[in-house]
């Protein structure tokens, strides 16, 4: 015979199980802080109660400003490519009291700051400017389930953010990366792919390297012989290829929209083949060079002696302004070999003062310091410190991209099957782990502009081979740029990386598999 008040005791045990689990399961997922990876690393990161899910019925409040609203735009993209979920937004962003809310706040600090607030109920991203939005928008992927870097919907995932307070802005102004599409062409689609590549660690400026003694990239409509001829063949003999201007404007635009901008190289006197074989009038003896598809340097100048040469100097430098509203263009400067100094430093100057006269700011690599400098341009310091210190002595800024630290092209190790090594071997470690504000006696962090990692192309030849040698250093680049200096430290800094190895699969990136990293397979921040 049944006990009936057994019964009824354990029925009612079992009913109160049932509805605990089904309270703190199924409807009231937790995340975890700890198994989420933030690179790069915040200025400040405190554990809030709760955890936030992005379901169907979740509705995204956003200020009624244009730039923002393009903002919240890409966000809602992004969730609705990985999830299938299509967020419901709408403008009103007052007394809000469950949803998420992205809204222009002046009470935070800097141009690319932003805070961030995340409750059982509540997401709160608020920026003085939509960049900041737009570099807060980063974290908040970063504290979503790996999954959410899907391009195709993941069904069975419950897309949870774990409850934080995160206040961040960067630590440098400019945090960038060079592409050289000269050695070898790439196309604008590759192109792109770079920016989202850099765009998700919050770099924000393109560099690229558009001329050099192999190939002329950039259609210049006054001199059509350039790519006519100069853009014929690259490294190793291939067909080569150029932009045409409506191209560059589309990578300008595109990179507009991640907030990240884009600054042009004409590399001379130097690194000038290309433009040499095209009009021999550039040329001292008024002969055309054979086009070169090796990798030596220093062999090529512009004659410097030659009216004709800054007229074709000014011509170009006009077009490339009329379609770039970056502050600066690149003036190169660099491995002038072949240019005595008593010709290369009125070269520099004459340059450096044409580029002013249009209304841009000249950088160029440390070899310019050899002129009189006015103290807005930037000294690019890739490998001479004397060149940095002197340069700082004459009042100009520093942009600091040393070669055996910051140069993307350098091998991993002895036996990376792409990549140079004249500059060393640039292990994982080697690349995150240093300091460019005590990199060089007597250029403290007041000098600096920023960090730049440059890729040279000499051995790379697709989006693969790009890929392989920027991921995962480039995040390490990142954090440089971005984080605080007492927020970097490699033991912890490894730790977080490992943890990117699901998004960087999800996002079909061939990248170099370091040992020097535990990666995390699992996926462990998915809640199913």
């Amino acid at each position: 015979m049944i006990n009936i008040k057994k019964y009824i005791l354990l029925n009612a045990s079992l009913t109160l199980a049932i509805l605990l689990f089904a309270c703190t399961t199924p409807n009231k997922p937790q995340a975890s802080l700890e198994d989420r990876s933030l690179i790069p690393a915040p200025v400040s990161v405190e554990k809030n109660e709760g955890t936030f899910e992005i379901t169907e019925s979740t509705v995204l409040y956003v200020d009624n400003d244009a730039a923002l609203k393009a903002v919240a735009g890409s966000f809602v993209e992004t969730i609705a490519n990985a999830s299938g979920i299509k967020l419901k937004t709408t403008s009103s962003t007052d007394d809000v009291a469950s949803g998420i809310v992205f809204k222009i706040s002046s009470e935070v600090e800097g141009e690319e700051g932003y805070k961030l607030n995340v409750n059982e109920n509540l997401v709160t991203l608020s920026a003085s400017t939509a960049a900041g939005a737009y570099r807060g928008i980063q974290t908040l992927k970063q504290l979503l389930p790996s999954e959410i870097a899907s391009p195709e919907v993941i069904k069975n995932i419950r897309w949870v953010i774990p409850g934080v307070n995160i206040t961040d802005y960067p630590q440098y102004s400019y945090r960038g990366s060079m592409l050289d599409m000269s050695r070898h062409f790439f196309t604008v689609d590759e192109v792109k792919r770079y920016i989202d590549l850099m765009a998700a660690y919050k770099l924000n400026v393109l560099h690229m390297h558009l001329t050099d003694d192999q190939g002329w990239r950039i259609e210049i409509k006054s001199w059509p012989k350039l790519t006519e001829i100069g853009a014929s063949t690259e490294v190793g003999g291939g067909e080569g290829g150029f932009y045409t201007q409506e191209d560059y404007k589309e990578i300008v635009a595109y990179a507009q929209e991640r907030y990240i901008t884009i600054i042009p190289e004409i590399d001379m006197p130097g690194h000038t083949n290309a433009a040499l074989a095209s009009y021999p009038e550039l040329n001292c003896d008024g002969k055309a060079p054979e086009l070169y598809t090796g990798t030596e340097v220093g062999f090529s100048s512009f004659c410097i002696d030659k009216e004709i040469t800054y007229t074709f100097i000014e011509d170009v430098i006009k077009e490339i302004i009329a379609i770039t509203p970056s502050e600066y263009i690149h003036i190169g400067g660099d491995e002038s070999h072949s240019t005595e100094l008593e010709d290369y430093i009125p070269f520099v100057t004459r340059v450096q003062d044409m580029v002013y006269k249009h209304g841009k700011t000249p950088i160029g690599w440390d070899e310019i310091r050899h002129a009189e400098l006015k103290e807005s341009t930037v000294v690019q310091f890739w490998a001479n410190k004397e060149n940095a210190q002197e340069a700082v002595k004459q009042g100009s800024k520093v942009l600091i991209s040393p070669a055996s630290k910051a140069y993307l092209d350098m091998k991993y190790d002895s036996i990376s099957p792409l990549g140079l090594s004249w500059a060393g071997l640039i292990n994982v470690k080697t690349g995150y782990d240093w300091n460019p504000s005590t990199l060089v006696e007597g250029v403290g962090k007041d000098n600096i502009v920023g960090v730049e990692a440059p890729l040279w192309a000499e051995t790379l030849e697709t989006i693969d081979d790009i890929e392989y040698m920027v991921i995962p250093r480039l995040l390490g680049y990142a954090e440089i740029g971005w984080s605080q200096d007492s927020s970097r430290e490699w033991d912890t800094y490894k730790v977080r990386l490992g943890k990117h190895y699901n998004r960087f699969k999800l996002k079909n990136i061939n990248f170099y598999e370091s040992e020097m990293v535990p990666w995390d397979k699992a996926a462990k921040d998915s809640i199913q």
